[in-house]
């Protein structure tokens, strides 16, 4: 047999994930013309781009226009989408390695971290992710609905998760009107009755996690006064050495002046506010049968072996609300087939190479990226890094002779013809040009980028339509709403 990596022998990989890890770790391997690289990726929606379609705020569009870079690796010869498939239910891992020189897992970490603080099940506590895919159009989330008739929120976490939801909630009809908001979204944000959301930093103002754009973007609303207690911005010992030093970050030391400057201002007394709350962390949420007060503990910083955590002080306060979204993390979930560390909630790998957590060996032919590999931290762009790493690695061990053969090699049409039996409804990236077209048109007549399709079944059907696929289904005249 040829070479492997040849045009007789391609390098076969598949990728399990469609989001920016999965098309970064594509386009590093196609792009050498040199060698023969044929990439299929899975994902278990119909829809591709992962969290670029269905975690960027709607109105953040221009974050958005790095669908471009991806359309040109998915135009690439020997790429493939494979959509509306997941592994681990509808394919395995053992199935894709033998049919594959190579697996990529680039399914993030989908499951957020829990409070483990008393009450947090009562109805109208959420996950900020949940929150972020309902109003994003996620077909998981469709049928969700959110109590919004409460005077306040309380937004736990100082991430961009967390600035993204309180400026959602305080976005005006108009400004929602514009995006590609859900279409139930804009429906409930628009007729929303809260007046002021609140935002829990268990840390000081030194060490929130928020990008400088998304704070500065929290006191440019238009319908909400931003809010910071002068008090907060008084820097403890340990933050103002840390903003004085050459050590600090310079996003973080941004973030202090911004948040300073907050705390000067007087509110204008529009319909909304925002609140920041630092050194704060919710110890119990209360109420008879629904979520109805948060207590907070007061903290403070302490340092030990070069780390600043937050200490409870002991010191209590109730905050009244009707709904509690928490960002403070998230968490991969394991596959079958495949190691798994339960306690970070990643896969075991050392520079992508998955590895048996047992004996600390490399596992062969197995290999992460993204937030399945190094944890949820970075914007979209540090999964290109983070994919280049993974993708050389792959490439030496190619290189070295230590990629194994799949043990049962099917051509593309084989491939194709087991995955139809298997997932007869599976999604191209061809029929994803259809969806996105179709989204695309009903959104024009509304100056909006697109509507979004909002179950998997409204996908298929407009995928499939005009495909001129022989294994169509007759789709239902159906257009977004």
């Amino acid at each position: 047999m040829a070479d492997l990596g040849t045009s007789e022998n391609p390098l076969r990989v598949a990728i399990v994930g469609s989001g920016p890890a999965g098309f970064y770790a594509a386009e590093h391997l196609m792009k050498d013309d040199e060698r023969a690289v044929e990439v299929d990726i899975y994902d278990r929606l119909p829809t591709p781009y992962g969290l670029v379609r269905a975690g960027v705020a709607p109105d953040h569009p221009k974050i958005k226009s790095v669908i471009r870079v991806y359309e040109k690796t998915a135009a690439r010869p020997g790429f493939r989408f494979f959509g509306n498939v997941e592994v681990g239910k509808d394919v395995s891992v053992a199935e894709l390695r033998r049919h594959y020189n190579a697996v990529l897992l680039s399914y993030g970490t989908s499951v957020d971290n829990k409070l483990g603080i008393p009450g947090e099940d009562l109805p109208g506590s959420h996950s900020a992710t949940e929150f972020v895919n309902w109003y994003n159009a996620h077909p998981d989330f469709a049928d969700v609905t959110y109590d919004l008739s409460c005077k306040r929120v309380v937004v736990i976490g100082n991430g961009n998760v967390a600035a993204d939801v309180a400026r959602m909630l305080a976005l005006s009809r108009e400004e929602l009107e514009t995006t590609d908001t859900a279409d139930h979204a804009i429906e409930a944000l628009a007729d929303s009755e809260v007046e002021e959301i609140v935002v829990l930093g268990r840390r000081g103002p030194a060490q929130a996690a928020f990008t400088n754009p998304e704070v500065r973007e929290l006191g440019e609303m238009s319908q909400a006064d931003v809010i910071v207690a002068p008090a907060d911005m008084e820097l403890d010992e340990i933050s103002r050495a840390y903003v004085e030093s050459e050590d600090c970050d310079p996003t973080n030391r941004r973030n202090v002046e911004i948040f300073q400057e907050f705390s000067q201002r007087t509110p204008q007394g529009k319909k909304q506010r925002i609140v920041l709350r630092f050194l704060c962390s919710p110890v119990e949420i209360r109420g008879d049968g629904k979520v109805e007060k948060v207590v907070i503990g007061r903290n403070e910083l302490v340092e030990s072996e070069g780390r600043v955590s937050a200490r409870d002080t002991g010191e209590r306060e109730e905050i009244e609300c009707g709904l509690v979204l928490r960002s403070i993390g998230y968490r991969g979930v394991p596959l079958e087939g495949l190691p798994f560390d339960e306690r970070r909630g990643l896969i075991p790998n050392h520079g992508g190479r998955i590895t048996d957590p047992e004996t600390g060996e490399q596992i062969p032919g197995l290999y992460a990226n993204g937030w399945i590999k190094r944890g949820p931290s970075g914007v979209i762009g540090t999964n290109k890094k983070d994919a280049h790493e993974t993708v050389s690695n792959m490439l030496e061990d190619l290189h070295a002779g230590r990629i194994p053969e799949p043990a049962e090699m099917l051509e593309h049409a084989g491939l194709e013809a087991w995955l139809s039996e298997r997932v007869p409804e599976h999604i191209t990236f061809e029929h994803w040009r259809n969806i996105d077209a179709a989204e695309v048109a009903a959104g024009e007549p509304h100056g909006r980028p697109r509507v979004k399709f909002v179950t998997v079944r409204e996908m298929v059907e407009a995928a499939r339509r005009d495909a001129g696929s022989a294994s169509s289904s007759e789709p239902a005249d159906k257009t977004p709403v």
